[in-house]
């Protein structure tokens, strides 16, 4: 793909990879649902040569990463210090006399399947969206603001590559067991998110990048210190992801600690979380892998997998208390926002903290909730990224003000969107099922009961500002628009394919939520429980119950999908409103015949909820809770 110069065969070869790719994960899905955990071995030639390859690789991602900082101007100074030393970090590991021996080196879970079909068959969708989209963002500006780019044909080229060996890294971190593997490939998402924010190469892109490589390089620095530890330190000596986590809390806390602060700079949780605001300036494709299948989820994804460590510890509820401070203060902010990309970056950044408080708990109740909300807010969150990048595109802007009425000017695409934004505030913040299991685990947390309960007061105060922003926006698009506003425009068939599938896609988790249960969830947990990690579950809703919640969640979609069969029909009215009215609109004429027009704008909450103190409340709450999280992390 790098090497093909001529755009239309380049075009081609990524819709065959990323149908390929889609197909790949879907038949190791039908091969290996309800598996228990598999491990695989490798010769010992052969693993000794990967470890030398990936030794070598992350030499190079370094030194890569080294030679880019020459455009650093001024602040991002500690960005080459804390590559040397986390280099020097991983080669005191690596070149050390006597280290752990890894037997097993990759393995398979039903989680680890169920996060590779997010990887494959969304990521799969979201790069077939971008052939077209790419083509469009290169061609014209046209009032997108993200479209006035000054990056060179080379690095065009490179574009769809870096996409896919971010999908490839992905992989590495969902399928290794061994931790310097994993790391290797955990810094590849580094240096493919950092490359692909400044895209664009202007000014704002290339400062925003060096942001998020900064952040996530001190969690890159805090696991490189586990592995440090692991290696040499007292206690537990392994490299093995399953025997780290098997090791419980009394050994593996430290290190797991340690590497739950690099899970939180990836998921973009308080105090780390400016890089993934920053992140917008990227092309839109490039935000929903960020936020969908791949950076982000592999934050969370490595969270979940250390869950067991953190049950029934200090550690672990104040990583709870994090991830519920920036919930709370993520969804209040959203509701300032006038710009579509920057309420999904919040709402990210929101429903991520709702995942890491039930991480922090480590019950079977909270990992169920915690895997289900990763797989509706996948799903969602792409479709809701794309369509706000088409619809960019075709209405010339992103703000929420001007997607007004688009079921009268397009109804499928829409349509598309009102099933994104269902998905997202009726699944994952609304639906009674996971609030259920995640309010019954807070309220009988073992340590620091009162915390259990501010826990679920959090999560109760954070979840009204979700129903806000999400009925907010829904309401513009089936708004009656002031006057017909037509688009001629046809959807590019790429972008049509993407987002109807996603739609599908979202329609289908909602609806078939316990099915996703018994073939990826309840295998993995009830593994968790079989090998005596977690508690098992005091009680569950009865399958009738679910059920019928299941019915509800999908009669729901019904709207939307009636919006796109039956497209309404704009109808002018015009209402009394003290002067000649102008035919056709809500508008009139007003003194000196001058003509006024009747705007109606939605409610931002500007001067109850200031956007910059709350930033700062939870910067320093989240900080200092990060500090005594990290201090405790040796107390049981």
């Amino acid at each position: 793909m790098l090497s093909t110069r001529d755009i239309e065969q380049r075009e081609n070869l990524v819709r065959w990879l990323a149908y390929g790719l889609g197909g790949a994960t879907l038949l190791l899905a039908l091969l290996h649902f309800r598996t228990e955990p598999e491990f695989f071995t490798l010769g010992q030639g052969l693993t000794g040569a990967l470890d030398n390859l990936f030794m070598l690789g992350g030499i190079a991602v370094s030194l890569y990463l080294l030679y880019a900082c020459r455009q650093i101007k001024g602040r991002e100074w500690y960005i080459p210090v804390l590559l040397l030393v986390q280099m020097g970090l991983m080669l005191f590991v690596e070149l050390a006399p006597e280290h752990p021996v890894v037997a097993r080196p990759f393995y398979l879970d039903s989680f680890s399947v169920l996060m590779a079909l997010i990887v494959g068959v969304i990521g799969g969708l979201i790069c077939i969206h971008a052939v077209r989209y790419m083509h469009d963002y290169h061609a014209h500006g046209h009032g997108a603001q993200e479209a006035k780019t000054t990056c060179p044909e080379r690095r065009r080229r490179s574009f769809f590559f870096m996409l896919f060996v971010f999908l490839a890294a992905m992989f590495g971190i969902v399928f290794s067991n061994h931790l310097l593997w994993l790391f290797f490939f955990w810094e590849v998402t580094t240096l493919c998110s950092f490359w692909l924010i400044a895209y664009s190469g202007t000014d704002e892109a290339v400062r925003n990048g060096f942001r998020a490589l900064g952040i996530n390089l001190i969690g890159g620095v805090s696991f490189a210190g586990a592995l440090v530890w692991l290696t040499h330190g007292p206690g537990l000596h392994t490299w093995e992801l399953d025997q780290l986590v098997a090791a419980g809390s009394a050994l593996a806390l430290i290190p797991a600690v340690l590497i739950a602060v690099a899970g939180l700079t990836k998921s973009a949780q308080m105090p780390f979380s400016s890089w993934l605001l920053g992140a917008m300036v990227a092309p839109t494709p490039v935000s929903a892998l960020l936020h969908s299948s791949t950076l982000v989820k592999a934050g969370v994804f490595l969270l979940v997998k250390l869950a067991p460590v953190f049950h029934n510890t200090y550690a672990g509820l104040l990583l709870s208390l994090i991830g519920g401070l920036t919930f709370l203060v993520t969804s209040l902010i959203a509701i300032n926002q006038r710009s579509a990309k920057l309420v999904l970056a919040y709402s990210t950044i929101a429903n991520l903290g709702l995942i890491v408080m039930c991480v922090g708990i480590g019950t079977a109740a909270t990992l169920w909730a915690a895997i289900l909300l990763i797989v509706f807010h996948a799903v969602a969150k792409a479709l809701l990224f794309l369509a706000a990048g088409t619809t960019a595109h075709l209405i010339g802007g992103r703000d929420i003000e001007d997607m007004e009425g688009l079921v009268y000017r397009r109804p499928a695409l829409a349509a598309a969107m009102l099933i994104g934004i269902l998905g997202m505030f009726l699944a994952p913040f609304g639906m009674l099922l996971s609030k259920y299991a995640t309010l019954q685990a807070f309220l009988t947390v073992e340590v620091l009961p009162l915390g259990g309960v501010l826990l679920a007061v959090i999560i109760v105060f954070g979840s009204a500002p979700t129903l806000f922003f999400w009925s907010k926006w829904m309401g513009k698009l089936v708004a009656v628009p002031r006057r017909p506003q037509p688009s001629e425009l046809p959807l590019p068939r790429d972008e049509a394919i993407a987002l109807f599938s996603l739609a599908a896609l979202t329609t289908l988790a909602c609806a078939l939520f316990p099915l996703i249960d018994w073939l990826f969830i309840h295998p993995y947990t009830g593994s968790l429980i079989g090998a005596g990690l977690i508690p098992a579950l005091d009680g569950h809703l009865p399958w009738e119950t679910i059920a019928t919640m299941s019915f509800m969640l999908a009669a729901l979609f019904l709207l939307p999908i009636l919006f796109w069969l039956r497209p309404p029909q704009f109808q002018a009215s015009s209402g009394y409103l003290s002067g000649a009215n102008v035919d056709g609109s809500a508008s009139y004429r007003g003194a000196m015949g001058a003509e006024r027009e009747v705007a109606s704008r939605s409610y931002f909450l500007t001067d109850f909820i200031r956007e910059g103190m709350l930033t700062r409340v939870g910067l320093l709450g989240s900080g200092c809770l990060l500090i005594l999280m990290m201090l405790t992390g040796a107390i049981r």
